[in-house]
């Protein structure tokens, strides 16, 4: 035994010799570990120095970031993109490598933001960032618009925690393989508060094979911007008080701003670019991918703090309630906002304009609703850091969201959930998919104390139609609980154990109308013959689901000539309110309608429009029709 021992430590210590050896020949320092503090990373090789670049292209314009690490003082600062035509490398714009403080730790950008106008998006491009006098380079392909496909295929993230700094190689080739359209990290690439830069080159590292070839959106939320929670406040000063419950930013702006700039400059253009207090950035936009039109917010900016304004019941922490028996009305106080006067009007513009778009779709942090019980051994009836609260801002925002029939995803919540929102009535708003964290050491559990009513799967025991912590009505159509969320759950420590990480994948079938979410767990291998989502996943959804409010009436269907998937707007003529508008699917449309009355329908779009007016309503029984011809 001692001779085996031995010859075991000598082994030992001649693999680590051999993996040294191998890490200082790349120029690499660090060490990739799941815990530990000698994660950070100095890139010392010129030709390494660019860690990764992500963009989008949206009507003709190319935005492109490249994140480098820390540059010395010798280093050129010039860097430039070139794209590769007739198989030769052209540059197409220049730029100098950022150097704007983070305010903290002396951190620097160390970033790039390239804009090329008239961006031909009918082809592939291969595209190189070259830096440091041509010593670093770095590849990868901007992809034509995928109009002519009849799937557009959305991969979403959410919660990388810092628990697990290993690489991600059970992702990245699932998502090669799966080969999506777009990517969209919902928030929480990074959770060193403080310490952004490294944590954000770690990302880079961990996901930037998949996002160099392919459009990608990419949002921060609280822990990235430093805080374990986040109520914007328009951008007021936080104390801190209360895990930052006072609402506001506890960083300096400046710190804010860089990791605004590093996570979204690469997005289009914001719809409004008027900062916030203090000079705090905004990037709230939309993005057309093939025919399928993704509104990005940002649901913490503008979302009021509770304290001050809601009164903890029982001496619970104001911004968890755990009393079951609280008063649910008394926390929808006057004045508490969720979206902001500013993204209402954002949202209800872009659910108007549907020029080369058939299906929308919302992209936020997190979802609107408190949809969680169970945080490790705690019970909590309502968390106020849900979208859940305020309940009043919550059904403003669905009520505009369903009048463009917008599918929802988002992340944050540690639990996948597919949910049919309602707001006065269940089912009456759109649906949304919560993804699960990639990783998930702080788990959630939607365990309900009673069964749902009008339960909706065989898989699931707790689906159906309930009301959350804050009355809010939902229909819970799938959930991934970790494994023992009826006890102690007990994974905080092993991000794997219990089953609850992983990502989610969306198809929008553009020909059927259709959206389906997908679910898939870590470590598993989507092209293996057996590989399984998790329980009641996936869950497809018809278009028209989003916007499920049941109608009072209807107007004459249209039977529309010259002209196939036109776009319809309708009207109430009483209220001028626009009830909705959608790229029909077909020639034939019945306008559904809430209340007795008149309309007016708007049929096509640009220099081809028909306006209806005086359309009276008829029964929900009464069968009639009315011709309509575009041009």
């Amino acid at each position: 035994p001692s001779s085996t021992t031995s010859k075991g430590n000598i082994m030992n210590t001649l693999l680590k010799v051999m993996a040294i050896a191998i890490t200082l020949s790349l120029g690499k320092v660090y060490a990739e570990s799941a815990g530990g503090s000698d994660w950070k990373y100095n890139e010392t090789n010129p030709s390494n120095k660019i860690c990764f670049a992500m963009y989008t292209v949206e009507k003709r314009v190319l935005k492109l970031t490249a994140q480098l690490y820390p540059l010395q003082a010798q280093e050129s600062r010039d860097i430039f993109l070139e794209i590769k035509r007739d198989n030769v490398w052209q540059r197409v714009a220049q730029s100098k490598v950022r150097e704007n403080e983070y305010a903290v730790h002396d951190a620097k950008a160390w970033n790039t933001l390239f804009r090329v106008e008239n961006w031909d998006h009918s082809r592939d491009w291969e595209y190189r960032v070259v830096a440091l006098d041509g010593q670093a380079t770095y590849s990868g392909i901007i992809r034509k618009d995928p109009a002519d496909k009849e799937e557009i295929v959305v991969a979403t993230f959410t919660g990388n925690s810092n628990k697990d700094r290993r690489m991600k190689p059970d992702i990245i080739a699932n998502i090669k393989a799966q080969n999506p359209d777009l990517l969209f990290f919902s928030g929480d690439q990074s959770y060193d508060e403080e310490d952004h830069l490294p944590a954000w080159l770690l990302f880079g590292r961990q996901f930037g094979e998949i996002i160099k070839d392919r459009p990608t959106i990419c949002i921060p939320d609280d822990h990235d911007v430093g805080q374990g929670n986040l109520w914007g406040a328009e951008g007021k000063k936080s104390t801190g008080a209360q895990g930052c419950a006072d609402g506001g930013y506890i960083l300096p702006v400046d710190y804010v701003n860089e990791v605004q700039f590093a996570q979204t400059a690469n997005l289009p253009d914001p719809y409004d670019p008027t900062p916030i207090q203090r000079n705090i950035s905004v990037y709230y936009t939309s993005l057309n991918i093939g025919g399928v039109d993704f509104a990005i917010i940002e649901d913490r900016k503008f979302k009021t703090g509770p304290l001050g304004l809601v009164k903890a019941p029982h001496g619970d922490r104001v911004d968890l309630i755990n009393d079951p028996n609280y008063d649910r009305a008394s926390v929808d106080v006057p004045g508490a906002e969720l979206l902001g006067s500013r993204q209402i009007k954002f949202l209800s513009d872009w659910g108007t304009h549907w020029e080369g778009v058939q299906m929308k779709c919302v992209l936020s942090q997190t979802i609107f609703v408190n949809a969680a019980h169970k945080t490790g051994k705690w019970r909590v009836v309502a968390d106020l850091d849900s979208n859940g609260w305020p309940q009043t801002g919550r059904n403003q925002a669905l009520k505009e969201i369903r009048k463009s029939f917008s599918f929802m995803i988002a992340g944050d919540q540690h639990l996948g959930t597919v949910i049919h929102h309602g707001t006065d009535e269940w089912r009456d708003a759109g649906f949304s998919f919560c993804v699960p964290s990639i990783v998930n050491f702080w788990p959630r559990s939607w365990l309900p104390l009673e069964k749902g009513l009008n339960p909706v799967s065989d898989a699931l025991e707790h689906t159906g139609d309930y009301l959350d912590g804050f009355g809010n009505k939902l229909t819970m159509y799938a959930y991934s609980n970790p494994r023992g969320a009826t006890g102690d759950i007990g994974t905080r420590d092993d991000p794997f154990a219990g089953g609850a990480a992983g990502y989610g994948i969306v198809r929008f079938n553009k020909k059927a109308r259709t959206i389906t979410a997908e679910c898939w767990p870590r470590n598993v291998d989507v092209t293996a013959p057996d590989a399984k989502q998790y329980p009641g996943w996936p869950v497809t959804v018809d278009q028209q689901d989003n916007y499920g409010r049941k109608p009072a009436a209807y107007l004459p269907e249209l039977n529309i000539e010259g002209e196939t998937n036109p776009v319809v707007q309708v009207i109430h003529e009483a209220t001028n309110e626009i009830l909705y508008t959608i790229r029909i699917k077909g020639n034939l449309f019945r306008p559904k309608v809430f209340a007795d009355g008149k309309y007016t329908v708007r049929i096509g779009e640009g220099k081809n429009v028909r306006t209806l007016t005086g359309v009276e309503s008829i029964g929900l029984n009464e069968k009639r029709t009315i011709t309509v011809k575009l041009k």
